[in-house]
């Protein structure tokens, strides 16, 4: 079946800022696609059926639920469904933000359910609760208006907005009963105790335990869910922690290869390059030159 793409140059203002909004009061008959982007979609009212692939899943008011930009979707069965679509383009915004990801529903909600959606039959997505969903809309209206008007520092206030909607969202997983949801978020929170302690020797026995999973069923998961293995994602945060530090501050080469977590400064030094191209040295020196 041809599908549709849906392009960053016709969703996005001119102006290139990677966060849009797209109200359907009601939703109408679209057409399989998907999109450059990704997108948080609420349904606000109304019920339907969600088309994923050759999955079909229901719909109902409160439902919220992320959709990467190679996933191809629909919507079908509409009974007066309306939604609201968030569209952003995660490479131009930096969700590392302070604390976010030490959050196991964020995990959870942008990670691991749209990886899983297929196994555990949607049922893992979040239903907010109609105080919730009521909530959730009062910060996407804060972000709507100030994508309507683009005042001076509407750029700021956007993301500022936009980083509300994920963060409450991310609380309102956290908070989820049924057994889906909260064997994704143990899940996420393994995830979210590496983010949390990278620097530390990583225990495989320990996350697996966080997961409620055996060894073996971890790692699988875990690479199924994140596209490595515990052990190389803990690499790339050691590394990208790694570069911020040779950014920020003037600590030599080894003692920021300690401070991240490794034991080694020319361990460190390998990893490096082999992920960012450079070494730790030549890095430093180029983001000196563009200060």
């Amino acid at each position: 079946m041809q599908h549709a793409t849906l392009k960053h140059k016709d969703w996005f203002h001119p102006d290139g800022f990677p966060i849009a909004v797209e109200r359907r009061d009601p939703q109408e008959p679209f057409g399989l696609h998907s999109h450059e982007f990704t997108e948080i979609v609420i349904i606000t009212a109304g019920r339907g059926v969600h088309v994923t692939g050759k999955e079909t899943y229901p719909l109902n008011a409160g439902d919220a639920f992320v959709i990467g930009g190679s996933r191809q979707h629909d919507y079908h069965s509409m009974e007066r469904l309306c939604l609201v679509n968030i569209l952003f383009q995660p490479k131009k915004l930096n969700l590392r933000t302070f604390d976010l990801r030490t959050l196991p529903g964020y995990h959870a909600l942008f990670t691991l359910e749209p990886a899983w959606r297929r196994r555990h039959q949607f049922n893992g997505r979040l239903r907010l609760t109609p105080s919730e969903l009521s909530m959730a809309m009062g910060f996407v209206d804060q972000l709507e208006e100030e994508l309507v008007t683009r005042s001076s520092g509407f750029k700021f206030m956007a993301t500022a907005s936009f980083l509300q909607i994920v963060g409450y969202l991310s609380r309102c997983y956290a908070r989820a009963k049924n057994s889906d949801s909260r064997a994704l978020l143990r899940i996420g929170a393994a995830i979210s105790h590496l983010e949390t302690n990278h620097q530390e020797a990583i225990d495989l026995d320990q996350l697996a335990r966080i997961a409620h999973m055996s060894n073996r069923n971890f790692i699988r998961s875990f690479h199924a869910a994140m596209g490595s293995s515990p052990i190389a994602y803990v690499i790339q945060l050691r590394v990208n922690r790694g570069a911020s530090l040779l950014r920020r501050t003037e600590s030599s080469v080894t003692e920021i290869a300690f401070q991240v977590g490794f034991a080694d400064s020319n361990y460190f030094a390998r990893q490096f390059r082999k992920l960012l191209g450079v070494t730790p040295s030549q890095y430093r020196r180029q983001h000196a030159r563009l200060s």
